[in-house]
């Protein structure tokens, strides 16, 4: 039988133990899961790809009764004056110019034609996706450059639950590959250092905090 002194250390060892385990724990849950996210990841030969709700705004030099502004339908095909069912999903507007005047050429001797994006939305594999705990979750159009902070300002910051610090990027261009971001330090603090380039496709997941 223990003594009262006994005691006294007996339990002080285990509150110790107690408490280092508890700061163990507390670290390895705080510990990111995934490398950090690269600084720099958007690519100087990135062109946009067409997508179901772009608008095309079509241009047939000299030929002004055959140009006009036609939306990307969703099946990804538009139809213009003498081109019907043309596959505008998928390619930059310079193949889709290109396309049109392979299609024209049947009936007007050496077409040109300028297709000039005017409405962006872009193909469901370009689109930025925002999940979880911000503010206003959704999809966003990818633009060269985009960073994580451009993301932020678009979905409207985090909610109060967020735990920013412990988000991620799935990244579909990488082979799913994740990496951490650290959203509460770009945004609550001001680090930017944590502000990271986006890539075509990427998926922010903002989870939940424990309180």
């Amino acid at each position: 039988m223990r003594d009262s002194g006994t005691s006294v250390i007996w339990l002080a060892r285990r509150l110790a133990l107690g408490i280092l385990a508890l700061v163990v724990t507390g670290c390895a849950l705080n510990s990111p899961k995934y490398p950090p996210a690269p600084a720099a990841a958007s690519t100087l030969d990135y062109n946009y790809i067409v997508g179901p709700g772009d608008s095309l705004n079509i241009i047939v030099w000299r030929n002004p009764e055959l140009s006009m502004s036609v939306p990307v339908r969703p099946d990804g095909k538009v139809t213009t004056p003498l081109v019907d069912e043309l596959v505008a999903q998928g390619k930059t507007s310079t193949q889709i110019a290109r396309d049109v005047e392979q299609a024209l050429g049947k009936f007007v001797r050496d077409p040109i034609v300028t297709v000039i994006v005017t409405g962006f939305i872009g193909p469901y594999s370009e689109q930025i996706r925002v999940v979880g705990e911000a503010a206003k979750p959704q999809f966003l159009p990818y633009k060269q450059k985009m960073t994580l902070l451009d993301v932020m300002i678009a979905v409207g910051g985090l909610t109060d639950f967020a735990d920013g610090n412990s988000a991620s990027i799935l990244r579909a261009s990488e082979g799913d590959k994740q990496y951490t971001v650290r959203i509460k330090d770009l945004i609550k603090r001001g680090d930017i250092s944590a502000n990271v380039e986006m890539k075509p496709g990427d998926i922010l997941i903002i989870p939940q905090g424990w309180f």
